[in-house]
C-alpha cells in the first residue's frame, strides 16, 4: 500500500531557546516550541505536535486563543543527541489535517569539557575541575614573568578537552582582563589551542604577586564550560608603562561576550 503524506501548507514552528539551529543541555531540559496563528484557526481544534515524526504533545484551541500564538513544551525523554525534525498538524471537525513545514534543529547536551561537577566546595565557584589549567613555560610557572617578557607577550597552551568541537569560543582571563580566541575549526579539533598573550593584555591587568589566568568556552548552541582552574603568576613590579595610544587591532572584550558568568 503506498501512504501518501499530506502536503504542508502551515508555517514551520519556531523554537525560541535555539541557537543557530541548536540546542543545548539547559534548553533541552526544557524546550518549548511556538506555533503561530493559521488561517480559519477555530475553537476546538486540535494541534498535534511532532519530533522525528512521533507524537510529543498537543493542545486544544480555546476562543480566547484565537488568533494568538500557541506553546507547546517536548518531554526531556524526546530532546536526543543529533539531529532533529520538528512539525505539527492541525485537525479541525469537518477537515482533513492540515500539515507544517518542518523545522530542523541539532541537540548537543554534552558540556565542552564534560559535565561541571557538583560544587562540593562553595569556594570553588564557577569552575569546571574537568577541565586542565593553562600550560605555560616551566621558567614562567616557577619564577613569574619579567619586564622583558612582558615587552614578547607571553605564550601558553590550552589542552584538547572532551566534547571539543568546531565552532567552540574560547575566552582567555588574564587577571581582570579577556581576550576572546578565534572559533575551534574542523582541523583544530582533538588539538592543543596555542596563545600568545599580546603585551597590551599583560599591562592592562597590571602587576601582581598572585594574578590568575584561566579560560572557559561556549560551544556553538550555548553550552557553557565555566572556568577552568585557574594558574596563578607572580607579575613583575615594572612592567612597562602602557602606551598612551591603544595598540593597533586591539578590541577591549565586548559585553556579553562567550562564557560570561551566570
Amino acid at each position: 500500500m503506498t501512504h501518501t503524506q499530506t502536503p504542508a501548507t502551515l508555517r514551520a514552528p519556531r523554537l525560541p531557546q535555539a541557537i543557530g539551529n541548536g540546542i543545548s543541555a539547559l534548553a533541552s531540559a526544557h524546550l518549548q516550541v511556538d506555533i503561530s496563528p493559521y488561517p480559519s484557526m477555530e475553537e476546538g481544534d486540535l494541534i498535534e505536535l511532532f519530533w522525528n515524526n512521533c507524537f510529543a504533545a498537543s493542545r486544544k484551541v480555546t476562543a480566547c486563543k484565537i488568533g494568538t500564538y500557541t506553546h507547546l513544551c517536548v518531554p526531556e525523554s524526546f530532546v536526543q543527541d543529533g539531529p532533529a525534525r520538528v512539525h505539527y498538524q492541525v485537525l479541525q471537525i469537518g477537515h482533513g489535517p492540515m500539515r507544517s513545514a518542518v523545522t530542523l534543529v541539532r541537540v548537543k547536551t554534552n558540556y565542552p569539557g564534560g559535565q561541571p561537577l557538583p560544587r562540593l566546595n562553595p569556594e570553588g565557584g564557577d569552575e569546571n575541575q574537568n577541565l586542565a589549567p593553562v600550560n605555560l613555560p616551566e621558567t614562567i610557572r616557577r619564577h613569574g614573568v619579567n619586564s622583558s617578557q612582558v615587552r614578547r607577550g607571553i605564550p601558553l597552551t590550552i589542552e584538547p578537552y572532551l566534547n571539543m568541537s568546531t565552532g567552540d569560543a574560547i575566552t582567555l582571563r588574564w587577571g581582570d582582563v579577556r581576550l576572546d580566541l578565534p572559533r575551534i575549526q574542523a582541523q583544530g579539533v582533538g588539538l592543543a589551542v596555542q596563545v600568545w598573550v599580546p603585551p597590551h593584555v599583560i599591562i592592562e591587568a597590571g602587576d601582581d604577586c598572585r594574578l590568575e589566568v584561566t579560560y572557559c568556552i561556549l560551544d556553538r548552541v550555548g553550552n557553557n564550560s565555566r572556568w577552568a582552574p585557574a594558574r596563578t603568576l607572580r607579575i613583575a613590579a615594572c612592567t612597562p608603562p602602557c602606551p598612551a595610544s591603544s595598540a593597533p587591532g586591539y578590541q577591549p572584550r565586548r559585553f556579553g561576550s562567550p562564557c560570561e558568568p551566570g
